[in-house]
C-alpha cells in the first residue's frame, strides 16, 4: 500500500492520519498543492487522501489544482482504489461525482454532534467511529460550505445545521465534512483568535481523547491492505 495525501493549504495537514501511517510504516507522499508542488503519477498509489482548506471548491479558476484533485477522485474511484476526503476534500469528491457544492446556512465551527443514518450504522468501516451502542458522535467542525449527496452515493451522517455530513461512494470512497484528522495543536493553531476559543478549548479537553481513539479505529479499517 502507498498513500497519496493532497494538501490544499499549508496549515491543514494530515494530522493524526500521518501519525497512523508512520506508526504502521505505511508509505505515503504529501503533495502540498498550495505551494505549487506537482502531483506525482497516480498509478504509484492505491489510496488517495485529500485534506481541507478555507477556499471554495467552486473557486477552481483561482485554485486550479482543485480540478486536478477532481480528476484524481474519478481516476481512483474508476480503478476501485481507496479515497478519503476531509472537509474541502469531501467537497471536492462531491463535485467530482457530479453533485453541487454551495454555502451552508452558517459556519459550523467547534465540537458538534453528528447523527449516523441507518446506512451509516450498517457501514462496518464508518461505524467504527462510534462508541458501542451509540448513534451520535461529537466531531470537530470548521466549515461554511456543504454539498449534495452525489447520485449513487450513500449518506452516512448528518448534523442539525448540515444534513449531509458524510457519504460513501461505492465500497472504498468516503467523504467527511468534519475533521477526523485534527490534533490538539491543529485546533489551537486554527482557532486561537476565534471569539469563542475558550469554549472550543474546553470542549476539546472533554471530547478529544475519545475522538482520537475512534479516529484510529477508522484508520485501522480504512488503511488495511
Amino acid at each position: 500500500m502507498s498513500v497519496l495525501i493532497c494538501k490544499n493549504i499549508l496549515t491543514e495537514g494530515p494530522g493524526t492520519i500521518e501519525d497512523y501511517l508512520k506508526l504502521k510504516k505505511i508509505p505515503y507522499h504529501i503533495a502540498d498543492l498550495s505551494a505549487g508542488e506537482r502531483l506525482p503519477a497516480p498509478d504509484a498509489f492505491d489510496t488517495l487522501v485529500m485534506m481541507g482548506g478555507p477556499m471554495s471548491v467552486n473557486a477552481d479558476n483561482i485554485y486550479t489544482y482543485i480540478k486536478d484533485e477532481e480528476n484524481l477522485v474519478r481516476d481512483f474511484i474508476s480503478k476501485g482504489k481507496k479515497v478519503l476526503g476531509v472537509c474541502l476534500g469531501a467537497q471536492i469528491m462531491a463535485k467530482a461525482l457530479g453533485a453541487k457544492v454551495y454555502a451552508g446556512p452558517q459556519e459550523e465551527i467547534g465540537w458538534y454532534n453528528t447523527k449516523f443514518t441507518e446506512n451509516g450504522l450498517k457501514d462496518e468501516l464508518f461505524s467504527s467511529l462510534l462508541t458501542p451502542n451509540s448513534k451520535l458522535l461529537t466531531v470537530f467542525h470548521w466549515h461554511g460550505e456543504t454539498f449534495d449527496i452525489p447520485e449513487g452515493a450513500v449518506r452516512l451522517a448528518s448534523s442539525e445545521l448540515y444534513p449531509n455530513q458524510a457519504f460513501r461512494y461505492g465500497k472504498n470512497a468516503y467523504a467527511f465534512q468534519f475533521h477526523i484528522e485534527v490534533t490538539r495543536k491543529m485546533i489551537s493553531d486554527w482557532l486561537r483568535a476565534a471569539p469563542d476559543f475558550q469554549k472550543i478549548k474546553k470542549d476539546s479537553e472533554t471530547f478529544y481523547s475519545e475522538y482520537s481513539v475512534r479516529a484510529e479505529k477508522f484508520y485501522e479499517k480504512f488503511f488495511m491492505p
